[in-house]
């Protein structure tokens, strides 16, 4: 019982999470996740004020909660994994191509904000 209460806690919050900074990106950034089509501006709005990276918080939530509802420990081995290739990833190519496209207000933003663990006080871009 207790773990269909957390599994259920975990999908709610990574939805949300998700499904908000979808949003974010398409009114805020006026663009998509995909690599054809991102945002046009930086995103310092709802989480992002706490945290540079809440949608794949929110997806390892999603996957997280996965383990608890079908009580499955290889799942949790998925959801390490897929936070380790995007922890490379962002590293390796996103935060520099992020650097590219918004220059100081980026390099400002990732001084000031981290990348996994939020912030307890909102951020405001100066």
């Amino acid at each position: 019982m207790a773990f269909g209460i957390v599994g259920s806690l975990l999908l709610t919050t990574g939805l949300f999470l998700s499904i908000w900074t979808m949003i974010l990106f398409a009114k805020v950034g006026k663009g998509t996740l995909a690599p054809w089509n991102p945002p046009k501006n930086l995103i310092v709005k709802g989480p992002y004020c706490f945290v540079r990276n809440p949608m794949i918080i929110g997806v390892l939530l999603i996957l997280i909660s996965e383990c608890f509802f079908f009580s499955a420990i290889q799942l949790v081995w998925w959801a390490f994994l897929f936070f380790i290739i995007n922890n490379i990833y962002f590293y390796v190519f996103e935060e520099r191509q992020l650097e590219n496209n918004f220059g100081e207000e980026y390099k400002n933003y990732k001084k000031n904000v981290p990348m996994w663990i939020p912030r307890f006080s909102t951020w405001k871009l100066k």
